[in-house]
């Protein structure tokens, strides 16, 4: 059974997850705070953490920190913070997803579901198919009805990294770092020109991206 560690202060929202997780058969650990939240994570090692930023003690902030000190365990991240920042720093600092309060319960299980499929061994296939075209990640390829699909160099620098980590946000500063140099940060009209390529090459309606999301002031997310 798939293990969750719940970290949250607020009673009601940790026992709603809680009864929600065991009726699905998840196995369910509940932290209220930060330590304690480190403490069960180094014990009972689970398979995906879902943390609420605000916290009494440490800063949800540290808790990541501590759990990538030693672990690649999927983090699903709870914020009732309003300010896009804090959830670019969440993810920069290593979450895998974010999820803002008040939230529906199907989207956070759902999104909960991916981070775990993420996190399984072996996920990182070579070739990844979609309903508009299939990308070859060993090959270096996109294709669509056996032809291939043009890119640039940048161009496939971006779906790459965008490809590597389906159906996870990967943030503005994440992106410019990796295909353009750490020395570039806030040149985010650089993404948009070359999303906006992208997606006329790929998307059947580039208008309204399927497969190149936008998270507004956030970052981008291939969804497969």
């Amino acid at each position: 059974m798939t293990r969750v560690l719940v970290v949250d202060d607020e009673p009601q929202i940790a026992r709603a997850l809680a009864i929600n997780l065991r009726a699905r058969h998840y196995e369910v650990d509940v932290a209220p705070n930060g330590r304690t939240a480190l403490a069960l994570a180094a014990e009972r090692l689970p398979d995906v953490v879902v943390l609420d930023l605000g916290l009494p003690d440490l800063d949800g902030f540290e808790v990541i920190r501590g759990l990538r000190g030693w672990s690649q365990v999927p983090i699903l991240v709870l914020s009732a913070r309003q300010d896009s920042s804090d959830k670019v720093e969440a993810l920069d600092l290593g979450a895998d997803d974010y999820v803002t309060k008040p939230f529906g319960m199907d989207e956070l299980l759902a999104r909960l579901r991916a981070a775990v499929r993420r996190g399984a061994p072996g996920e990182d296939l070579p070739v990844v198919t979609t309903a508009d075209f299939t990308v070859d990640l060993a090959a270096k390829r996109v294709t669509r009805d056996d032809a291939d699909i043009r890119l640039t160099p940048t161009e496939w620098h971006l779906l790459e990294l965008l490809v590597r980590n389906s159906g996870r946000l990967v943030t503005q500063r994440q992106l410019l770092h990796e295909v353009w140099g750490p020395a570039y940060q806030r040149e985010t009209n650089y993404l948009r020109v070359y999303l906006a390529q992208l997606r006329r090459k790929l998307e059947p309606d580039p208008s309204r991206p399927r497969y190149l999301v936008t998270e507004p002031g956030m970052g981008y997310r291939f969804e497969p």
